[in-house]
């Protein structure tokens, strides 16, 4: 292994750190996020480690702990043959790290590491798509403001995907100044937070951000996630000591704001470490690899432990402890309501999923059968079209499949509850 000190300066090509988001770092590598810990992969000569810290349609920009350089994407990152669809979540994106090489004064990227785990979403629309949020990080930030922008429901399906990708989370209660946290806010925000810290702070006020900067030190990565407006930029100019992220008002009627960041970026934190600032998110929707039950509905799935059925559905079974909670007031209604919403979708993901794989193994041995039924008929006729009564029949989109969820919760009909 090789010792994790950065890489050799970059030499040539596009090197330019304007508009980039990170300057000269000082740290090297593990200015950019690289984990104080972890060695370096083994490189051959001429080879380098670089970060994503911008993503555009047909570009990214990469660091190598120096400089940044603008580059190409290249098909065999994914290992896609040209023309060959490829799974979002699957292309490079802010915070991956890649293997480059030098090319004709450029930098040619060569491989994506693996990654330690990774926040993404489905896109919007009915046909299912993973959208990749951000890669290789040690915490995700959870801006939500205290004016409009207040929404338990939502908070929770952030946690939801965050938890899937197994990120450490925070919970930012941004505009402290002029909306106040009453206590019920903090308690409310607590429960649905778990384990994970919540700050109720005015994100413009260093002292109150100081335990978030605590946390980035060199070699550590945070994502700040939430919606338009909730103040993720100006927490962002915060942490940087100046004002680089571009900020706007609010409606007042709603709380929403504009999109002033339009894309993701990774900006180096003077203390060494790194934040991916990214634009607000209307649309959350899961992915299907959510596990509901643990940590982000850890709750329910206690009182789910104590139904007479191991099967409970949490509706009205006898002996539904859930439900008990509920009458009793112990448990809002809105969460186990929201929690039914969250494991019907997640069920749902993963069938539009299961089908979209299955229609595309018909496809591919379809046009397998095709290929080979081409090559019959040019031995049997000599080259020339023939009799085509021996064609091979390929399968039905009608065709009966199982499309249960792998991750479904009970046993009934493979609906999902908080079950054992």
């Amino acid at each position: 292994m090789n010792k994790p000190t950065g890489n050799s300066p970059a030499s040539g090509g596009n090197d330019d750190t304007g508009g980039s988001g990170v300057s000269e770092p000082g740290h090297g590598l593990h200015g950019i996020g690289w984990p104080l810990d972890q060695p370096l992969p083994e490189m051959a000569a001429g080879e380098r480690l670089v970060r994503v810290i911008e993503q555009h349609r047909t570009a990214l920009r990469v660091h190598d702990g120096q400089r940044s350089h603008r580059t190409g994407y290249a098909r065999l990152l994914s290992g896609q043959r040209h023309g060959e669809s490829v799974d979002g979540a699957e292309r490079p994106g802010v915070g991956d790290w890649l293997l480059a090489a030098s090319d004709k004064g450029g930098l040619r990227l060569l491989q994506r590491l693996p990654r330690r785990n990774v926040i993404v979403r489905a896109a919007a629309g009915e046909r299912y798509q993973a959208q990749m949020l951000a890669a290789n990080l040690d915490l995700a930030v959870i801006v939500m403001g205290l004016d409009g922008d207040f929404n338990l429901r939502r908070l929770e399906r952030y946690l939801a995907l965050i938890g899937s990708a197994g990120v450490p989370a925070m919970v930012v209660l941004s505009k402290a100044d002029q909306w106040p946290a009453t206590a019920e806010q903090h308690a409310q925000v607590q429960a649905v937070a778990g384990d994970s810290p919540v700050l109720a702070i005015d994100c413009r006020d260093p002292a109150q951000v100081q335990p978030l900067a605590d946390q980035l030190g060199p070699g550590r990565t945070a994502v700040l996630l939430g919606s338009s407006g909730a103040g993720k930029s100006t927490l962002s100019n915060t942490l940087l000591g100046q004002e680089q992220q571009k900020t706007s008002h609010v409606r007042r009627s709603d709380s929403r704001g504009r999109h002033t960041t339009t894309t993701r970026s990774l900006l180096q934190l003077p203390g060494g470490g790194c934040l991916i600032d990214s634009p607000g998110m209307r649309e959350l929707k899961l992915t299907g690899d959510e596990s509901l039950g643990q940590a982000q509905f850890a709750d329910i799935q206690a009182l789910a432990d104590q139904c007479r059925f191991r099967d409970c559905q949490h509706g009205h079974e006898p002996g539904c402890a859930v439900q008990a909670a509920v009458d009793s007031g112990q448990l809002p209604a809105l969460r186990l309501a929201h929690f039914h919403k969250l494991a019907a979708e997640r069920d749902q993901a993963v069938a539009q999923r299961l089908v979209q794989q299955r229609q595309a193994r018909q496809g591919s041995a379809s046009a397998s059968a095709g290929a080979r039924r081409g090559d019959n008929q040019m031995q049997d006729d000599g080259g020339f079209g023939g009799d085509c009564a021996g064609r091979v029949r390929g399968h039905s989109d009608a065709e009966p499949a199982d499309d249960r969820a792998d991750n479904s919760r009970g046993t009934r009909g493979g609906r999902s509850g908080a079950g054992r």
